[in-house]
């Protein structure tokens, strides 16, 4: 009878790994041939050219550095802003805040603003930074734009890493007279730093391919130059793909899996700081 009950655990176990196995295996095929077929199409147009060259004839011809420098230039905008206020609001959420209704209301919102369409940010950003407060349609208005979308994942993960460091940490500093402030900020943050790097930078990451909130803040698909200031408007990798795609003919496959491929390159790039990054606050946690 034992026995019976125990082969019944051992085959409910497997199927639940083999499940759980199969489930895996369903998500990652799809990535990794997303990931190959990028590759090997667009390969072909990768050439020293193809990334230091000013685009020509309706980015049939030439290269797409514009596009890569305003990808990197809004995303260092973005991380500007959105890191520092995510933040200090998921500080005060974890550490400050009461337990209250007015609390669980504003985690509820923050974690609603996540499922809110890219492109309801976009009119946001119009109406609000290019109109209401004047920067035009600029590389400026973008990165507040973007920010604003990547600050409901940079809040969520900072106050998720915060609230997962042990309370006997804060418990030992203020036993020691440490004040609320030094111990979050001596005790806590650090402790917390690799997952909150984590955490932006996959926002971050999001942020990169977005398309619809920036082509109404002040993305272009051809400028003359590069932008000099965070006035200018700018080229971005994902709204240039997304046009030779769709609206420009006669472009060649392999021109847009080339774009295609270098805006992974560009998101993996970022994910790749952000995991030294991350290891190297962790070596310097354990040391």
């Amino acid at each position: 009878m034992k026995s019976g009950k125990f082969m019944s655990r051992q085959l409910s176990q497997k199927t639940a790994f083999g499940l759980l196995i199969a489930a895996t295996v369903i998500v990652v095929i799809p990535v990794v041939v997303i990931i190959i077929q990028t590759i090997i199409t667009g390969s072909d147009a990768i050439s020293w050219g193809f990334l230091t060259q000013m685009p020509s004839d309706a980015g049939k011809a030439g290269g797409i550095l514009p596009a890569i420098l305003g990808t990197f230039y809004l995303m260092l905008g973005t991380i500007i802003i959105a890191l520092p206020l995510g933040v200090m609001a998921a500080i005060y959420l974890a550490e400050y805040a009461h337990d209250n209704w007015l609390t669980r209301a504003i985690n509820m919102a923050i974690i609603n603003l996540a499922g809110v369409p890219s492109i309801v940010y976009g009119l946001f950003g119009l109406g609000v930074f290019v109109l209401m407060f004047g920067f035009g349609y600029s590389l400026l208005s973008a990165s507040f734009t973007l920010a604003c979308q990547a600050l409901a994942m940079t809040i969520t993960t900072a106050r998720e890493a915060i609230l997962a460091v042990p309370r006997e940490y804060r418990e030992g500093s203020l036993a020691v007279g440490a004040t609320k402030w030094q111990t979050v900020k001596s005790v806590v943050l650090p402790q917390a730093m690799p997952g909150i790097i984590t955490g932006s930078i996959l926002a971050m990451s999001r942020a990169a391919g977005e398309t619809a909130p920036i082509l109404v803040v002040g993305a272009a698909f051809l400028l003359p130059g590069l932008p000099t200031s965070p006035s200018d408007q700018f080229m971005a990798l994902p709204y240039h793909l997304y046009t030779v795609a769709a609206h420009v003919p006669g472009v060649s496959d392999s021109t847009i899996w080339g774009v295609a491929l270098v805006l992974l390159a560009v998101v993996l790039s970022f994910n790749i700081l952000a995991t030294i990054i991350r290891l190297r606050f962790r070596q310097r946690r354990f040391s």
